[in-house]
């Protein structure tokens, strides 16, 4: 589930925000001994052609990049492109072109490989086919490790914590962190921001609200360090989800509040501050403050399609208090 019901597209550009606590078990992290090993290699800049909101136009930056490093990097821009197509629901392009891929694995490198199998299991997920992309998962994990691509075993234990049951998602969400936080290579580095924010989320989850906060302030700390947003103010808002959680409602607002003026401030909204400020307001006894914000809410959430078609009943609940 995702808490703001944004879907992540793909291992980690939004973090997520789930619509209500549900029980999760932990699970222990068995102790892994690893080597780390930083890759220095041309397919490294391959992360920075992407941007997810647009893309199309990352599917142009790819493709420009063709023919200029050899067949291997070819085929880990290809996946890439493959990628853009599933990030725009043409399932089938992605898939013919990873079609057309496979038969070139047996003799390329692992990083391809693994990229290969990430992303027609990441194909797979958003089209609906969990199991399938699980076992896909598994693989690139696994070819990813065996080879020190630690970047992008660390990318696939952050995908099968997105298809695996609670206690599983939990242990593969731990092993994501562990293989981060020990790791030199950048991409691993970049996934640690969206792994801790997951990790801060399975503990919400269990009811352990004092563990779980200062998780969510270090992902806070490390999206905001990245100076993406709204990944940042996604972060911030999880924080204060936590704190209303622990009943301290006073330090939810406040930070609330500031996201709604940062939101302001940039021009824009953000309906799922509006619902939390309302709920806040609610907690604090204030019916009359809070019944505006929900009506703001129901406004900015009725706008996403998404959020409309999977959340009927809290957006129903949204309008009923916003009209009391």
């Amino acid at each position: 589930m995702n808490l703001r019901h944004r879907a992540i597209r793909c291992a980690a550009e939004v973090p997520a925000r789930r619509p209500e606590p549900r029980p999760r078990s932990t699970l222990a992290l068995a102790a892994l001994l690893l080597v780390t090993v930083t890759h220095a290699t041309a397919g490294d800049e391959i992360e920075e052609f992407w941007e997810y909101d647009n893309p199309a136009a990352s599917e142009q930056r790819f493709r420009a990049a063709l023919g200029s490093d050899g067949n291997d990097r070819d085929l880990e821009l290809q996946t890439q492109i493959a990628r853009t197509y599933s990030l725009r629901r043409r399932f089938d392009e992605a898939h013919r072109l990873l079609d057309q891929i496979q038969p070139a694995l047996p003799t390329s490198s692992a990083r391809v490989r693994s990229r290969y199998l990430l992303e027609r299991g990441r194909t797979l997920r958003s089209a609906g086919d969990k199991a399938a992309a699980e076992s896909l998962f598994r693989q690139a994990y696994d070819v990813a490790l065996g080879a020190g691509e630690i970047g992008l075993a660390v990318d696939a234990a952050h995908m099968l914590a997105l298809v695996t049951p609670a206690e599983a998602a939990a242990a593969w969400t731990d092993t994501g962190i562990s293989l981060a936080r020990s790791s030199g290579d950048a991409k691993a580095r970049a996934l640690l921001p969206a792994l801790l924010n997951n990790h801060a989320w399975n503990l919400h989850d269990a009811g352990r609200f004092d563990d779980a906060l200062p998780v969510f302030i270090e992902a806070e700390s490390a999206w905001r360090a990245t100076g993406k947003q709204p990944q940042g103010r996604i972060a911030t808002w999880s924080v204060a989800r936590c704190l209303r959680s622990l009943g301290r409602y006073h330090e939810a607002l406040t930070l609330q509040r500031t996201l709604e003026a940062e939101w302001s401030a940039g021009g824009g909204s953000d309906g799922y501050v509006f619902e939390e400020i309302a709920e806040i307001l609610d907690a604090l006894g204030r019916p009359a403050e809070a019944r505006p914000y929900y009506a703001r809410a129901a406004r900015e959430l009725g706008k996403d399609p998404s959020f409309v078609r999977d959340e009927p009943a809290r957006l129903q609940r949204l309008i009923d208090r916003g009209g009391r």
